[in-house]
């Protein structure tokens, strides 16, 4: 499976893994490729920077466990994500999460949130 974490769900593989679902612990040890989108460490940025989010490490090293503990690979915004996220209907109104679920579209990924919303979206979904 070729998953695209949620941030919610990276956060949670590195910080606090029994906050994720046994399918979602699964799911990520035994996938075929781990997708983080450069949306996520940007919402950590910036959530924490607003006080709505505090971490205990940086982002940067959120982002280097998650390299080395599951190989989980860089997935930089393009054009065609972009305008996918133009073509969405207006399920969710966090522009974090619309761009996650174009990517996810674009790409064919199956993403792992415990957001119910992505699957109105057609995309695939492992409940985190």
């Amino acid at each position: 499976m070729r998953l695209l974490l949620d941030t919610h769900a990276a956060l949670w593989a590195v910080s606090e893994p029994d906050a994720l679902s046994a399918t979602a612990r699964e799911a990520i040890v035994g996938a075929e490729e781990i997708r983080l989108s450069v949306v996520s460490p940007w919402e950590l940025v910036i959530k924490s920077a607003l006080g709505k989010l505090v971490l205990h490490r940086t982002v940067e090293d959120i982002c280097r466990e998650l390299e080395r503990e599951f190989a989980a690979q860089s997935l930089a915004v393009t054009l065609a994500h972009v305008l996918e996220v133009g073509r969405l209907p207006p399920h969710h109104g966090d522009p974090f999460d619309r761009l996650l679920v174009a990517q996810a579209r674009v790409e064919g990924l199956t993403m792992v949130t415990r957001d119910h919303v992505f699957a109105d979206y057609g995309v695939a979904v492992v409940k985190a």
